[in-house]
């Protein structure tokens, strides 16, 4: 089956968007708002868009209704954040702070999310989490400004928090210790554990 994207209703190219671009990593974004309180809330259009310098990437598509989340009006408020990366001993907490609740409620005290400070930026990260990005906002660029519309973020990484425990001899993740949490379609998530090793091509 084929389709024409200008045919199909905005909630069916989410679907086979979603349905099809799997798996996808999760940012677990903690940022302050003017006020200084905390949020956080998970983004799973979520990569690397540079390395050198360091550029975290997400994806902030409007909900129906074409109003902004808390996340994007907190970055444009107070420019830093910090990416957590979901293990999946945190999807219960992942899954519970995505509730629409009110900017001036903090999910981290609604849903009893355990805190630690940052180094360089004012955001708490989220306690547990093997991998913190802390950010400072470099550009948001607006795509779209209609309802599922887009606003690409770009995230200048400033500092890079890894446990130790996850560490292995070489210094690098070991992904099976991370235990990170991917997003599939729908309510649909995958565990990365099964993975596989395969040399590049010399």
């Amino acid at each position: 089956m084929y389709f024409k994207t200008e045919e199909l209703a905005p909630n069916d190219i989410y679907r086979y968007l979603v349905g099809g671009v799997v798996p996808r990593p999760i940012a677990w974004v903690s940022t302050l708002n003017s006020e200084g309180v905390s949020n956080i809330a998970p983004y799973s259009f979520f990569t690397v868009a540079s390395i050198n310098p360091p550029i975290l990437t997400i994806a902030h598509i409007a909900p129906q209704a074409a109003t902004q989340k808390d996340t994007l009006a907190n970055l444009k408020a107070t420019q830093e954040c910090v990416v957590n990366i979901v293990s999946h001993d945190q999807v219960e907490s992942m899954n519970a702070s995505s509730s629409p609740l009110p900017n001036n409620i903090s999910e981290f005290e609604t849903f009893d999310i355990g805190q630690v400070n940052s180094i360089q930026v004012k955001p708490v990260g989220a306690a547990g989490a093997k991998v913190r990005f802390e950010c400072q906002l470099r550009e948001i660029l607006s795509l779209s400004e209609q309802p599922a519309g887009g606003q690409l973020i770009l995230l200048n990484v400033v500092g890079i928090y890894i446990d130790d425990k996850i560490l292995n001899a070489d210094k690098l993740i070991d992904q099976n210790q991370l235990d990170a949490i991917g997003k599939m379609g729908a309510d649909g998530y995958c565990k990365t554990t099964l993975g596989f090793d395969l040399a590049r091509p010399k």
